[in-house]
C-alpha cells in the first residue's frame, strides 16, 4: 500500500463535494496541499474521492456519504472526524439546494431540508470545528451564500433568506474570531455553470460568454483567495455585483414586475 507523504496542514472539509462548486473547492484545496474530507448525500462522492486520489496520490482523501439536511447531521459528522483524529483546518460550508418557486408551492419536506441545510448544519459545523480552531488559534471557514442574500427574491423566499442568514452570520464570526487567528469568509456568487439551474446548453454558453455565469473552478479560486487573504466577503464577477443593486428597487416596482410577468 502506498504511503501518504506527511503534511503540516490539517484536513480541509468540503460539504456538497460530489459535483460542481464543492468538487471545484476540493480540487483547489488539494492543489494547495490539503488532505481532504469530502462529504455529500450522493453515492457519487465515492467516485469523486477515487478520482481525487488518482489526481493527488500523495494526499489522504476521505469520502463520506451523509445527508447533511438532517437536524443532527453536523454533530454526527464532527464526532465521526474526531473519532478518526482528523484535525480540520479548513471548513467549506458549500452543501445546499436551489429552488425557483413560490414558498407555498414548496413541500413541507423541502422547506425543512433547505432550512437545515442552509442554516442549522453550517452554523453547527462552525460551532463544533470553530471551537477546535479557537484552541489552536488557527483555522479557516468559508460559507457559501448568494447574491440574493441581501434582498427578498420572489420564488426564492427561503433560498434568499437562508443565504441572508449565512451572510450575516459569517460577518459576525469574522469579527469575533479574527483576533484569534481564524479567518471567516462569505462568498456571494450569482449564477454558476452547474446543473443546479437546469439551463440548456445554449443558455449556459451564452451566459458564460456574457459573463453572467461563472465557472465553478473560477469561483472556487476566487473564494479561496479571499479566504486566505482574510477578507470577510467576496462577490465574484461584475454582473453579480450589478445584481446586488436589486435591493435599491422599491417594493411596489417589484410587485409590478411580478404582476406583468417580467421575472
Amino acid at each position: 500500500m502506498e504511503q501518504k507523504c506527511k503534511t503540516n496542514k490539517g484536513y480541509a472539509l468540503v460539504t456538497g463535494a460530489s459535483s460542481g462548486i464543492g468538487y471545484a473547492y476540493a480540487q483547489a484545496l488539494a492543489t494547495r496541499g490539503y488532505p481532504l474530507i469530502i462529504v455529500s448525500n450522493e453515492e457519487a462522492i465515492h467516485d469523486k474521492g477515487a478520482e481525487l486520489r488518482g489526481l493527488f496520490p500523495h494526499l489522504d482523501i476521505v469520502a463520506r456519504q451523509q445527508d447533511l439536511g438532517l437536524p443532527k447531521a453536523a454533530r454526527e459528522l464532527y464526532e465521526w472526524t474526531k473519532a478518526r483524529d482528523m484535525e480540520v483546518e479548513v471548513l467549506i460550508n458549500n452543501a445546499g439546494v436551489y429552488h425557483d418557486r413560490d414558498f407555498l408551492q414548496d413541500s413541507e419536506g423541502f422547506t425543512e431540508l433547505i432550512l437545515n441545510l442552509h442554516v442549522v448544519t453550517p452554523a453547527m459545523l462552525c460551532y463544533y470545528y470553530g471551537q477546535d480552531m479557537q484552541q489552536r488559534h488557527r483555522g479557516y471557514i468559508l460559507n457559501m451564500s448568494s447574491v440574493t442574500s441581501n434582498y427578498g427574491a420572489q420564488r426564492m423566499s427561503t433560498y434568499a433568506s437562508t443565504k441572508g442568514f449565512l451572510r450575516l452570520f459569517t460577518r459576525s464570526l469574522h469579527i469575533e474570531l479574527r483576533q484569534q487567528g481564524i479567518h471567516v469568509t462569505c462568498v456571494r456568487p450569482g449564477a454558476v455553470a452547474t446543473p443546479l439551474y437546469h439551463l440548456n446548453a445554449r443558455a449556459m454558453k451564452a451566459g458564460l460568454a456574457m459573463g453572467a455565469i461563472i465557472r465553478p473552478e473560477q469561483l472556487a479560486e476566487k473564494g479561496l483567495r479571499a479566504l486566505f487573504r482574510g477578507k470577510h466577503e467576496t462577490t465574484p464577477g461584475l454582473f453579480t455585483k450589478l445584481l446586488a443593486l436589486v435591493p435599491l428597487l422599491p417594493t411596489w416596482l417589484l410587485r409590478l414586475i411580478r404582476r406583468w410577468g417580467w421575472f
